[in-house]
């Protein structure tokens, strides 16, 4: 049997240029291709006269006598009208007629063979475009999904065809399956069902034998017909899925189909279209040969240095480039190139110019091309017959990456955006926090108002939007000065997330990878075999330094991710264990009861790196802050990190336990993050270590001895004192030689507010009466002691007006026994 493919090919040099998003859809229907489309099937090979015997009944009849009367003399126009074409098959004759090529424009055809048999098409051109419809459901002929997509065949039509005469048994399960899942809009079902018909149009067959190259194809025609990617993909994709269409080995959602994972080095490389076949394949080779001691992500890296940045450009500017032995003009040209880019400046005028500002990362670009020489040329001395023709003296000399004064000046930026940000973290804090609950208490004021009802909350005055059936449980409002139309749970699911994105941040320090992946598993505690007192710890997962850590977590911190757990449940008590997927390795990760997770078109989905820098804008944008030049001023996730280690350190909180908490491999890179930091304290500190060390044994992992233990059990019962709880870490002494007042590793127990109160009354008493004697000396102690009784007193307040919940946390030895299962 013939076969038609409907593959779509396209060269490498167009793919170099191409939309991302377009080039990934190229590449999934790669992996999953469609199922090609038969010449001749026995629909098509029917006679007239089995034909006509076929469609004179049901299910291809219609009930009103009328209508069927009119319906058949609609078939015999149509089936005269393919008769008339060249070919043995229906599906030959139609391919003949042409009509496809007219696209949605298909009627002015028939309507013209109409005319040239004296007949006149006003009445008869609706009736011939049912009877068309009624011809296509019964599968005599099979258009193109290009066809189909353009809006040639009415899908409402189509819909009620194919489920009466084709499939009514999958249709009917697939607008149950639309019904019974949450958040999905009625008008996502009914473009699903239309979906599903049209590709049974194009391809023949029922629901269930739909593959993921076929919706991939469709939803291609569709974007190339509308000039647009079109809504509800993942609901209809999700839909088959659940249908058990698609096969065995489908991907779970439309994400994984889309994103097509690691890249082989040939596929890195051939994304920038490079013209010299030689250098090509080096560059292939070069990959493939660092590729065992790198991760993805630097892989990745490294071909975008030496494919783009380097030969790219070498290309573009010097066509006749074949090797890498380059002339020094042609390397000058490119240096100077590469250490600047364009940027576009608006001026006072609101014109737009283009000047040209440093690339702050051109060095990068610099290391790998000088890596790249060298690494040829030791290569060489090992396998001449294979590197030896490319060895070549190294374009970038050593003193070139000399980067001490780029270290200092990247330090001086990240100092001044530290001592910027870090005086105006109360205020993003607090507005982030205004606006989680005005968004719930206007969402809750909502929910008791009917539609067209005027509701006030939050200083905000609303009217309940009236909406059609099937909204999905949105609640809708509009104001009643504007005619807004706003959706309230989808504003107070963005105020609630981002409050919960900064108030982790800055609690942890942690970075933004390691935010992502907190599930409901990194919650543990551990019970102190004495006293009974439980500690809660948060699991934070190797990333960056492939080094697992403990973080202790405070009352505040404790408050913050019972609430996300709260929000993260199901009705049932559980948080949904969903699959997220890793932006710089290219892979998805094991399904995990991750904590950052929300609906997304009834569908429970991770958070990604770039919504949380998302929220992060608009949450500024809310504070109207700015920076030294006027504008708004950004905040990114690292940003918190630099301030949490700047904050702590000048809380007192030593260096080297900040690097433990920080996950840093070197204080360097601490002190590093670190905005002002006085250098005799850093000698003092230094030196301070380098005593410790010297005291310490030789042998860097050890089991502990029972005294040792016993001293780690010792620290958690010494650290209660009468106001609470201290908090600092252990093998660390009292910072403040015991004044708890002062402290802020104090966790305050709500039991001794009477005595804080009687402490700040106290303390108020003293410095009137030392400003009264004169006793300058005793005022500025007092004012901090002060300072630090209101501040406890402030904390045992949120405390109380918060809400306690039972995290439901592992202890020690359900991780113990998890992470032996995962190792066997």
């Amino acid at each position: 049997m013939t076969i038609i493919s409907s593959a779509r090919a396209v060269p490498r040099s167009q793919a170099a240029g191409m939309d991302p998003q377009l080039s990934r859809a190229m590449a999934a229907q790669q992996r999953f291709p469609a199922r090609a489309i038969p010449v001749s099937w026995p629909g098509t090979e029917r006679s007239r006269t089995e034909t006509a015997k076929l469609l004179s009944r049901a299910p291809y009849t219609l009930e009103n006598a009328g209508s069927e009367l009119h319906h058949r003399h609609g078939i015999v126009m149509v089936l005269d009208w393919l008769e008339d074409q060249p070919g043995q098959t229906w599906q030959e004759r139609w391919r003949a007629s042409g009509i496809e090529q007219a696209g949605s424009a298909w009627r002015p055809v028939i309507k013209q063979w109409l005319h040239e048999r004296g007949l006149k098409a006003a009445w008869r051109m609706p009736v011939v475009g049912r009877a068309l419809t009624t011809v296509i459901s019964a599968d005599l002929l099979r258009p193109s999904l290009d066809w189909l997509a353009a809006g040639a065949s009415r899908q409402g039509v189509l819909v009620r065809a194919m489920t009466r005469s084709r499939d009514p048994h999958g249709f009917e399960r697939l607008r149950d399956l639309g019904a019974s899942i949450q958040d999905v809009r009625s008008g996502a079902v009914s473009a699903a069902l239309c979906r599903g018909a049209l590709i049974l149009a194009a391809k023949g067959g029922a629901l269930t034998g739909i593959t993921v190259g076929d919706v991939l194809e469709l939803f291609e025609a569709q974007a190339t017909a509308l000039k647009r990617m079109t809504a509800g993909t993942e609901v209809f994709y999700r839909l088959l899925y659940q249908l058990g269409a698609l096969g065995e080995a489908a991907p779970q959602n439309l994400r994984e189909v889309r994103n097509r994972g690691q890249r082989t080095p040939e596929e890195l490389v051939d994304r920038y279209g490079l013209h010299c076949r030689p250098v090509r394949d080096l560059l292939v080779d070069y990959l493939r040969e660092r590729q065992p001691a790198l991760d993805y992500n630097s892989l990745k890296s490294l071909s975008y240095h030496l494919g783009k940045r380097f030969w790219q450009d070498i290309e573009h500017h010097h066509p006749d480039a074949d090797g890498l032995r380059l002339a020094p003009g042609v390397i000058e040209q490119w240096k100077q190139r590469i250490r600047t880019k364009d940027k576009t400046v608006i001026g006072p005028d609101g014109r737009r110019s283009s000047t040209k500002v440093e690339r702050l990362n051109h060095r990068d670009t610099l290391t790998h091309v000088r890596s790249l020489y060298l690494d040829i040329a030791q290569w060489a001395l090992e396998d001449p017959g294979r590197w030896g023709p490319w060895v070549a003296p190294s374009p970038v000399k050593a003193d070139e990456l000399e980067n001490r004064k780029v270290q200092r000046r990247r330090k001086a930026r990240m100092d001044a955006r530290t001592r910027e940000r870090l005086p105006v973290l109360p205020i993003l804090v607090r507005t982030v926090d205004q606006r989680r609950k005005d968004a719930a208490a206007v969402l809750e004021s909502a929910r008791h108002a009917g539609p067209g009802e005027v509701f006030a909350a939050a200083g905000q005055q609303l009217v309940r939007a009236v909406v059609p059936h099937g909204t999905a449980g949105r609640i809708w409002a509009e104001d009643p000065h504007t005619g807004k139309r706003r959706d309230l749970g989808l504003e107070d699911g963005r105020a609630f997330w981002t409050w919960a994105v900064v108030e982790v941040l800055r609690a942890t320090g942690i970075r933004i990878e390691e935010l992502l992946e907190l599930s409901h598993h990194s919650l543990v505690q551990y019970r102190l075999p004495s006293t009974g007192e439980l500690v809660p710890l948060l699991q934070i997962a190797p990333s960056k330094t492939d080094t697992e850590r403990l973080l202790l977590v405070s009352p505040e911190l404790a408050d913050v991710l019972s609430t996300i757990i709260c929000r993260a449940r199901y009705t049932t008590g559980a948080v949904p264990v969903i699959r997220s997927y890793d932006r710089r390795e290219c892979a998805w990760q094991e399904p995990a009861p991750l904590l950052f997770q929300r609906k997304i078109r009834g569908e429970d989905c991770a958070f990604t790196d770039e919504t949380v820098r998302t929220m992060l804008r608009q949450a500024l944008i809310d504070t109207g802050l700015t920076d030294a030049t006027g504008a708004p001023l950004r905040y990114t996730p690292h940003d918190f990190r630099r301030l949490f280690i700047t904050d702590a350190i000048l809380s007192g909180l030593p260096p080297h336990i900040a690097q433990v908490i920080a996950g840093h491999q070197d204080i360097n890179v601490t002190l590093g993050y670190k905005a002002v930091y006085p250098e005799e304290a850093i000698q003092a500190h230094m030196a301070f270590l380098a005593r410790r060390r010297s005291l310490r044994p030789s042998e860097e992992y050890r089991v502990p001895t029972d005294e040792e233990w016993q001293e780690f059990l010792g620290h958690f019962e010494r650290r209660k004192v009468s106001l609470g709880a201290c908090g600092r870490a252990f093998g660390t002494p009292c910072i403040h030689e015991h004044a708890c007042i002062r402290c802020p590793m104090l966790w305050p127990d709500p039991t001794q507010r009477d005595r804080l109160v009687e402490i700040r009354d106290n303390l108020l008493a003293r410095i009137i009466e030392a400003e009264r004697e004169g006793w300058l000396g005793e005022i500025e102690g007092l004012q901090v002691s002060l300072a630090g009784a209101r501040d406890k007193i402030s904390q045992i307040g949120n405390a109380a007006a918060s809400r306690v919940v039972e995290l439901g946390m592992p202890d020690f030895k359900q991780i113990a026994s998890r992470q032996n299962n995962q190792e066997g």
